[in-house]
C-alpha cells in the first residue's frame, strides 16, 4: 500500500487490522509525484491502482484535476514497466465513465463511454471527476495497449457497505442521503446501480488471477429507480428519518439506461452480497463511528 508522505492521517485503522503487521507494507507516494511509486511497485508481479484526486467542491479548475490523474497514472504505468516483473495491472475505474451520453439506450456495458461534453452541459454533482474518471481510463488503455502491458479495468457502480476508514466514503456518504435528509443530493439517486465492498475487492482480485482476462469490467450487483429504493428503506428501516416520496417526485434523471455486468458474470464471477447486506453494513458503521 502506498500513502502520500505528507498526508497527516492517523493510519490506525489500517496497521491495526488483523494480520497487518505481518502482511501490510505501507510506503510513503504521492500522485502529484508518479516517480515515487517505483519503490512500491519494484518486485511485485501486481498492482491494483484504486486512487484518484478528489475535488468535488471544484476547488481547481477541470482541466488541472484531469492532467493530474492521467499524469499519476501513467506514472505509476510506466513503474510498472519498468519493474520488469509486474504481470498485470487492475485500474479501479468508475460507472460514469458508462453511464452519461445522448444516445438513449436502454442498456450500456463495457463497449460504451461517456461523452465529456455531455456530462459537460449536464453539469451533475461531481461532473470535473467523473470527466477526469473517463480520460484517465482512456489514456491508461491506451498507454497499456501501446507498450503491451496487461491492463484491466474494474468499472464499479456506486459503492455502499462497510467502511473501516474514519470518514465516511463519499460513495457511501450519497447511498445514505435519503436517511441523512440532504435533498439537494437526491437527484444522484434517481436511477441507482451499486454494489457492495466486499464484492468490489473480490471483483478486484478475481480479474488479476482470471487468466483470459481482458479490456473493461463492469461491476454492479443493483439497479433501481429512487421510488424503489425509498420502498426498500422505509420498510426495513423504519427507525430512520426516510423522506416521503413527495420530496423527491419531481427530481429529473440524468441517465435511464440500466448497466449490464454480463462481461463479468460470463467470467464465472458471482455476486455475494445485495441490497440489505450493503445497506446494514453501511448503517451499522455510521452509527458506530457516530455519523447516523
Amino acid at each position: 500500500m502506498v500513502s502520500s508522505p505528507d498526508s497527516k492521517k492517523d493510519l490506525s485503522y489500517l496497521t491495526d487490522l488483523p494480520g497487518a503487521s505481518e502482511k501490510l507494507q505501507i510506503f510513503n507516494a504521492d500522485l502529484a509525484q508518479p516517480d515515487s511509486f517505483d519503490e512500491a511497485i519494484q518486485g511485485c508481479i501486481g498492482v491494483f491502482h484504486v486512487a484518484h484526486p478528489l475535488d468535488f467542491e471544484d476547488k481547481e479548475p477541470e482541466e488541472v484535476k484531469t492532467q493530474r490523474a492521467i499524469n499519476a497514472t501513467l506514472g505509476i504505468l510506466k513503474a510498472c514497466l519498468k519493474s520488469k516483473t509486474i504481470k498485470r495491472v487492475i485500474y479501479t475505474s468508475s460507472a460514469s465513465t458508462i453511464m452519461f451520453n445522448e444516445k438513449g439506450l436502454d442498456v450500456l456495458d463495457e463497449s460504451h463511454w461517456s461523452d465529456v461534453d455531455f456530462i459537460r452541459s449536464l453539469n451533475p454533482y461531481g461532473a470535473s471527476y467523473m470527466i477526469s474518471k473517463t480520460l484517465t481510463e482512456k489514456a491508461a488503455l491506451e498507454f497499456a495497449e501501446k507498450h503491451g502491458l496487461d491492463l484491466i479495468t474494474v468499472i464499479p457502480s456506486l459503492i455502499n457497505g462497510p467502511f473501516i476508514c474514519p470518514r465516511v466514503p463519499s460513495s457511501v456518504d450519497t447511498a445514505m442521503v435519503m436517511m441523512h435528509g440532504k435533498k439537494d443530493k437526491y437527484s444522484s439517486l434517481a436511477k441507482l446501480q451499486m454494489v457492495h465492498i466486499d464484492d468490489v475487492a473480490s471483483a478486484h482480485i478475481f480479474l488479476f488471477e482470471y487468466p483470459d482476462a481482458k479490456g473493461r469490467y463492469l461491476c454492479l450487483a443493483v439497479d433501481l429507480t429512487i421510488d424503489k429504493l425509498f420502498e426498500f428503506l422505509s420498510a426495513k428501516y423504519p427507525e430512520c428519518p426516510i423522506p416521503t416520496p413527495d420530496s423527491f417526485k419531481e427530481i429529473e434523471c440524468t441517465s435511464r439506461s440500466n448497466l449490464s455486468s454480463k462481461k463479468l458474470l460470463d467470467t464465472g464471477f458471482k455476486y455475494k452480497y445485495g441490497l440489505e447486506e450493503m445497506y446494514n453494513g453501511a448503517i451499522q458503521c455510521c452509527k458506530e463511528k457516530g455519523f447516523l
